[in-house]
């Protein structure tokens, strides 16, 4: 009887395992197994990145130069403009700057690893045949990242021109260098996040959170939405830099919205009631079914005061109690 009763017991664990379903120690301690993997695989390539940072500093200083700064003896713009110098300012600037620019290439390069480790996290409450979608998301987490990282690349020299443009025509503009990386570094992360959102709506969809219904319902506010929060992530406002951000992620809604419309059809061809809530009632057929052939009822046994097929009679009544 005990051992029968440990079978049952390791039989529904294995069922529980199946579908992805544990306690919440467990899922804290996933998620505690998740993000620890994540840090140590940005802390690795940040190590690496460290061997290399001046290399990755010409590369970042490169665009602002090319718009802004001067080289080669040169001390006027192409617009007549003075030069704008980098500079670095304190004994300690270096190093921090140094270890700005390995850090961002840490979170930059290790980008498929968290991207992997944020969708393992959450498959397991995904059916088996959900599942295969995991490498397909680092597939297209990783590069949709990066086009946001580039993106903010090629738009840093644009917004430096328009930036220093509000400088006074006498004066000469002096860039800290750590100032400069903090920008870059939040218009990396920014953009490169940003990029991201389609995903994330996919995802919603592909774990059952959020509906193409809903999701398609909700284009005038995501539009504006987006559009907002270019406004705000772009540090100089104008209208071409900002719709330089927003046009692309819009883009990218729309085409989310189709991916997540053609899951639902799939998903409603295989059950045609997935689309419904729990507490909503599936659509029932009620046309009456055709009778057979009525069989006769027997006939209920006499009481005893009716055994002689008489009735007994109170106050006018029959007694048939």
């Amino acid at each position: 009887m005990l051992k029968s009763a440990r079978k049952q017991e390791k039989t529904d664990q294995k069922a529980k395992d199946a579908e992805g379903r544990m306690p919440l120690v467990e899922h804290l301690r996933e998620l505690r197994n998740r993000l620890l993997k994540s840090v140590l695989a940005v802390l690795v390539i940040t190590i690496v990145a460290a061997m290399y940072y001046k290399n990755i500093i010409d590369f970042m200083l490169k665009p602002m130069l090319d718009s802004v700064g001067c080289t080669n003896g040169v001390v006027e713009q192409r617009n007549g403009r003075p030069c704008a110098d980098m500079t670095v300012n304190g004994l300690i600037a270096p190093f921090s700057i140094a270890l700005k620019v390995s850090l961002t290439a840490g979170v930059v390069l290790s980008a498929p690893v968290w991207l992997y480790q944020l969708w393992a996290f959450v498959a397991p409450g995904l059916h088996n045949n959900e599942k295969k979608y995991a490498v397909g998301f680092v597939a297209v987490g990783a590069p949709l990242f990066g086009a946001g990282a580039v993106l903010a690349y090629k738009i840093l020299p644009q917004t430096a021109v328009i930036l220093l443009e509000f400088t006074p025509a006498d004066a000469r503009n002096l860039l800290p260098v750590d100032d400069y990386l903090d920008l870059v570094t939040r218009m990396v992360i920014v953009f490169g996040l940003a990029f991201e959102l389609p995903l994330l709506l996919i995802l919603l969809n592909f774990t059952g959170v959020l509906t193409a219904k809903r999701l398609a319902s909700w284009w005038r506010a995501m539009v504006l939405g987006i559009t907002i929060f270019a406004a705000f992530a772009t540090p100089t406002g104008d209208p071409l830099t900002m719709m330089s951000l927003a046009s692309p992620i819009i883009a990218l809604y729309f085409i989310a919205l189709g991916i997540c419309l053609l899951n639902d059809r799939r998903r409603k061809k295989a059950n045609p009631d997935a689309d419904l809530d729990d507490d909503e009632a599936a659509e029932l057929d009620l046309t009456p079914a055709t009778l057979g052939e009525i069989e006769p009822a027997p006939a209920p046994s006499a009481l005893p005061e009716q055994a002689d097929g008489g009735r007994r009679q109170i106050n006018g009544y029959d007694d048939a109690t």
